[in-house]
């Protein structure tokens, strides 16, 4: 692959168009990978207990077809074309009527927009599809850690053997940057992690928010570490506050910091090498 092989405006188109397709398929991801993770922890400390499984009807990615959550009618497959099906139907379920949660189409539509733009920045190049993965990767996570304070290993580990992977051959970072990127960003989180049990007795993160920096790590490299630590702990700071002073939000509430690394990944890969530049030349 190389960035002559199709004119850079019809690859972001098509990848656009891809993108939405992947986007319907992250919000099934999204909806039901944390409910496999459930069923399989009850299942082992069943098994672990002795207690009989209770049956369950069975569930997977890709099965059951996906309903209404409100009667229960299986959706059609002209009602899951990404975005003209939630205009056409104006956001209510064709059987009963009932409202269709906004962000459906929003999960789509951040899925068009990430392809495309990794279409356009990169050119028709490996770079291009893993930028795309990773990006949906993001999408899928942060919208998991904020409904259930999650990020899957599933999702975070393939994650980061793909950015050790891609950058065999430099495609972001030489390779040896992106595996010291993993280590450093596993460990600097795992440090902070001991470093505030140790002083107060609590868990002030998840192990989830290692392995998601490790994988940030692994894509765009150690040199990015910082930026991507600090950006994403002063908008979690921010939202921290925000959520206490406006929210009521308790203290003792706990935040996802996993969007928050996400958001900060994503800019790190396509902008970090020109951020940390321009704030460097300014020292």
């Amino acid at each position: 692959m190389n960035d002559l092989a199709a004119p850079p405006e019809l690859f972001a188109i098509v990848s656009c168009v891809i993108g939405l397709c992947i986007g319907s398929f992250l919000n099934v991801v999204i909806h039901r990978l944390p409910k496999i993770m459930e069923r399989e922890w009850y299942a082992q400390a069943a098994e672990l207990s002795g207690v009989p499984v209770a049956n369950a009807p069975a569930l997977s990615i890709s099965q059951p077809r996906s309903r209404c959550p409100h009667c229960g009618t299986q959706i059609a497959s002209w009602q899951n074309v990404p975005l003209l099906s939630y205009l056409i139907l104006r956001g209510r379920c064709a059987h009963c009527r009932a409202s269709i949660g906004i962000r459906y189409p929003f999960v789509e539509l951040l899925g068009g927009v990430s392809a495309a733009v990794a279409a356009w920045h990169f050119g028709f190049t490996w770079a291009a599809l893993g930028a795309m993965a990773f990006g949906w990767a993001m999408i899928a996570l942060t919208f998991i850690d904020l409904d259930t304070q999650l990020l899957p290993d599933s999702i975070t580990l393939p994650l980061l053997w793909l950015g050790l992977l891609l950058n065999v051959g430099g495609t972001y970072v030489p390779l040896d940057v992106a595996v010291i990127g993993a280590a450093a960003g596993y460990l600097a989180l795992w440090s902070v992690y001991w470093l505030f049990k140790l002083a107060t007795g609590k868990e002030g993160m998840g192990y989830g928010d290692f392995k998601l920096l490790a994988a940030i790590g692994a894509f765009v490299g150690w040199q990015q570490l910082p930026l991507v630590i600090l950006a994403s702990s002063a908008i979690g700071a921010v939202v921290g506050i925000a959520l206490i002073v406006f929210a009521r939000h308790g203290r003792s509430t706990p935040i996802p910091f996993g969007p928050y690394l996400a958001g900060a990944g994503v800019v790190a890969l396509y902008w970090g090498p020109s951020l940390t530049s321009s704030y460097l030349a300014q020292m």
